[in-house]
């Protein structure tokens, strides 16, 4: 299975980067995961949405087709979002305005949020209740707040508070797990064809 892995920061050397590459190398050492593909948002490298994308337009089609391979070819994804003023970066609720040809549809992903302090929930609503819609991404039960997270994951064991580090690393693992689990449990209703997005192709 292929595991797509999305960073949410527009910055460069984010935290949120940082988590993504963790869960990156974590990924490539689960039996059930042939593979992990990491795209990030640093420096916001997608134009804000407009209506070329759906007509098909030759810029849009040179940006987004590698992208959109990618994404299709992925059995399930890690969604990794910071908190900004309590929101999801408008580079990532932008990533979510481009897919509508299925290469979400009906696959499932692991939200996880982070936080320089004590924040990270609002993130996790906000992915939850309106970057689904159309594209039709199947978030899982389960979700990540990496609260504190200069103080965890970190190359530099030094850097870490221990027992912090040790409860992410722990939780983590445990939510890939189940997101693995999932993604081997959905590919039977995308391969029915019941969920063809071609007779509905919008969300209500």
């Amino acid at each position: 299975m292929k595991i797509g892995i999305i960073s949410g920061s527009h910055r460069p050397e984010a935290q949120s980067l940082k988590v993504a590459r963790f869960i990156e190398s974590h990924l490539a050492a689960q039996p059930d995961c042939d593979q992990a593909w990491l795209f990030s948002l640093a420096n916001n490298p997608l134009p804000l949405w407009d209506e070329g994308v759906w007509s098909g337009e030759p810029h849009w089609q040179e940006l987004l087709s590698p992208l959109s391979a990618e994404l299709a070819a992925s059995d399930g994804f890690v969604v990794i979002s910071p908190e900004w003023h309590g929101q999801v970066p408008a580079g990532l609720k932008n990533f979510f305005l481009m897919w509508g040809k299925g290469e979400l549809a009906h696959k499932p992903a692991l939200i996880v949020t982070v936080s320089s302090a004590d924040g990270g929930a609002y993130p996790v609503a906000e992915l939850r209740m309106s970057s689904y819609k159309n594209n039709r991404i199947c978030y899982i039960p389960e979700h990540i707040i990496v609260r504190h997270v200069e103080s965890v994951l970190n190359e530099d064991g030094s850097q870490n508070n221990p027992d912090a580090d040790r409860y992410f690393r722990e939780r983590i693992d445990w939510a890939l797990k189940i997101l693995l689990a999932y993604a081997q449990a959905l590919k039977p209703v995308r391969e029915s064809g019941v969920a063809d997005t071609q007779v509905f192709r919008n969300g209500m």
